[in-house]
């Protein structure tokens, strides 16, 4: 990616013009770092109640049986999102997708094993143990940087 910074006082306000082929994931995850969007408020429904829940508390979000599952150290709440419209919601920095229906937060990951051919062994603070899906190991590896 090329970075190019003109500075002219003909312009009020900080305009950024993005060129490029075509629409990429890193395009999307650029424009929403730059973009001035409020942080999305997360709620959970658990017993009856409607929960906020802060984003740094959950610890996965998956999907089962057609429903969307929110996973916190106080327990596991109902989201009405899928499974995509609730990692839109979430920081891309913090949290991301091992697998068509799981995403988990890194903050939350005690360790990751590699030992198993063709897949990531995640295990979670709370004792989950999880699978990166084949799908996901490049991308994953690629956030952890190795």
């Amino acid at each position: 990616m090329q970075i190019e910074i003109k500075i002219d006082d003909s312009y009020a306000e900080p305009k950024i013009v993005i060129l490029t082929a075509s629409m990429t994931d890193e395009i999307d995850n650029l424009i929403k770092k730059i973009s001035n969007e409020s942080p999305k408020i997360i709620s959970g429904r658990k017993d009856h109640i409607v929960e906020i829940l802060e984003p740094n508390d959950l610890i996965r979000i998956y999907t089962n049986a057609g429903t969307t599952l929110a996973v916190t150290k106080r327990g596991e709440y109902t989201l009405r999102w899928r499974l995509y419209e609730a990692e839109q919601r979430l920081n891309p920095n913090q949290f991301v997708r091992i697998s068509q229906s799981e995403i988990i937060n890194l903050n939350k990951v005690e360790s990751f094993d590699l030992g198993l051919t063709g897949t990531i062994c995640v295990k979670l603070f709370d004792g989950t143990v999880t699978y990166v899906s084949r799908r996901y190991v490049s991308k994953i590896k690629k956030t952890l940087g190795i």
